[in-house]
């Protein structure tokens, strides 16, 4: 076993701990409390929505640790489930809240963490169910989670826009959804309500004694039958959580049946297995790699076919340009390459072959593993500044499905030039070998010193040598520590961290899913030449 190997799967280790971390908040006592109120984890629930032997690709397990907030550090799973699964064949967006994450409570990254959810929905248009158990918005941090554009309004607002679109939003609560939250029942097409088990109000009871002095049961002021039966707030009167989800996928069995807006070859697996990947990749995210080998372990076949191969070998083929394809589907792939440095060949290349495969109306997937653009006089004499410029200009235009991989460096510019958040891929996904941020910590550190040194030279107490050390080994482990995947992916920085051995299943299902939108035509703005 090749020690690249075992460091990888000691790694992906560490992942699975942190996933296990994260949906199993409470262990089995949180589990036997649900229970005792006849209620069963929302991924179990989810598992009976789904169809049977069918997988449900869950986003965003890692979000919530570490946060922070006030008398609550870690938010596992962001106390909210959310992903994707096929119910009567048709891809569907699940949100479902984890009550037994501070009662499905809303801190910003469970806001966050919800919207994302929506915003994959809208741009995949596809239709969303929410499984409603919340104590609403953390009230500590209201000011954080509640008046402005991306708070808890925003929700509802995305909830009323995708349903204005024909996207179906259908509410099933299984427990408290009071206040804003409330209108996670009242703004869906369809809301379900079980009997003694949901409740939705503006206002709970203890708010309504104190702002009107009546005493009334929570049943009686918004249980399920109040809703279903005089209300009119709700559309569905179930008596368990199993006949409710029954009626989910009731209600979602007349869905007209989606299409995918792409020709699709028979899959075949990779002709170089994909735990070949293990072995391959290199221990330090800063060692180059073989890209076209890393290609061979993810492309149907084994086969790519690559695009301007011989232009300006060694600066040109730092990124690689050419067609696989994944689960059947062509794909349009930009892969770094060695170190992955983008010199001005290389983004001139990587311009042209995204044009391209936008006039071909073909996804595009970028696996990132470049430490930023080449810099230095005779780089900026050759125009890295105007064709960086012009990558990123065809990278925020391409009109086709665009998917990110991250599998080391993601730093600087190169973020930018190869489709990371701000671009909007359709979906974003890293390894545990991904580092992201504005640079590496040994670069950041030695800009920072620098200025430190000048800062305090200039005050007539320049850093001894030992001063020196520690504050830039400080830097360094700062900007490690937040560039490491278990830091970008609790901020939810990307939708999931995968495993070598997942990156094929889950790239299948963000094409597939990704392809259910027609593709429109292409429109790029002002090239610089």
């Amino acid at each position: 076993m090749s020690d690249n190997r075992v460091f990888w799967e000691n790694e992906e280790a560490l992942l699975a701990e942190r996933e296990y971390q994260a949906t199993w908040p409470g262990g089995q006592k949180a589990v036997d409390s649900l229970a005792s109120k006849n209620k069963r984890p929302v991924r179990d629930l989810i598992e009976d929505m789904i169809d049977p032997d069918t997988t449900f690709f869950e986003l965003s397990k890692l979000a919530g640790f570490g946060m922070g907030y006030p008398g609550v550090d870690d938010v596992p799973c962001a106390a909210i489930v959310t992903g994707l699964g096929k119910i009567h064949g048709n891809w569907t967006m699940i949100v479902g809240h984890d009550s037994r994450v501070k009662a499905g409570t809303y801190f910003p990254i469970t806001l966050k963490k919800h919207m994302r959810a929506q915003a994959i929905a809208d741009q995949c248009g596809i239709n969303s169910v929410y499984i409603g158990d919340s104590g609403g918005v953390f009230l500590p941090m209201q000011a954080d989670v509640f008046p402005d554009d991306q708070h808890f309004g925003t929700i509802f607002y995305n909830m009323a826009r995708m349903s204005a679109k024909g996207l179906k939003q259908i509410t099933m609560s299984t427990g408290g959804n009071t206040a804003g939250g409330a209108y996670i029942v009242f703004m869906a097409c369809q809301s379900i309500m079980i009997d003694q088990q949901s409740f939705s109000f503006l206002a709970g009871p203890p708010l309504v004694k104190m702002a009107t002095g009546e005493t009334i049961s929570a049943e009686d002021l918004g249980g399920a039958a109040v809703h279903t039966q005089v209300s009119g707030g709700a559309d569905h009167l179930c008596y368990d959580q199993a006949e409710a989800v029954a009626r989910v996928r009731d209600i979602l069995s007349l869905e007209k049946p989606q299409t995918i807006n792409l020709h699709r070859y028979q899959e075949q697996e990779p002709a170089i297995p994909l735990d070949s990947i293990y072995d391959y990749m290199p221990i330090f995210p800063h060692q180059g790699i073989d890209a076209r080998q890393i290609l061979e372990c993810m492309a149907d076949g084994s086969v790519f076919q690559e695009y301007k191969k011989d232009y300006a070998q060694g600066r040109g083929d730092n990124i690689i340009t050419g067609k696989i394809r994944i689960k059947g589907f062509p794909v349009g792939v930009l892969c770094s390459n060695r170190v992955g440095i983008i010199f001005h060949e290389a983004a001139k290349k990587a311009t042209e072959w995204i044009v391209r495969c936008s006039q071909e109306k073909i996804p595009l997937l970028f696996i990132q593993n470049a430490p930023g653009f080449m810099v230095g006089s005779d780089s900026e004499h050759a125009g890295i500044g105007k064709y960086g410029a012009n990558l990123v200009r065809a990278v925020s235009c391409a009109q086709v499905p665009k998917i990110q991989l991250v599998i080391g460096p993601d730093n600087g510019a190169a973020n930018y030039g190869m489709c990371g958040r701000a671009y909007r891929p359709h979906f974003l996904f890293i390894t545990m070998r991904a580092r992201t941020s504005v640079m590496s910590g040994k670069s950041a550190g030695g800009v920072l010193l620098s200025i430190e040194e000048t800062k305090r030279k200039g005050s007539g107490k320049p850093m001894t040598q030992e001063e020196k050390d520690a504050f830039q080994e400080k830097m360094i482990a700062k900007y490690d520590g937040e560039a490491h995947p278990f830091f970008c992916a609790s901020r939810l920085l990307n939708d999931g961290v995968l495993k070598f051995s997942e990156i094929r299943d889950w790239l299948g299902m963000a094409l597939e899913v990704s392809l259910l939108k027609e593709i429109g035509e292409p429109s790029f703005g002002n090239f610089r030449f």
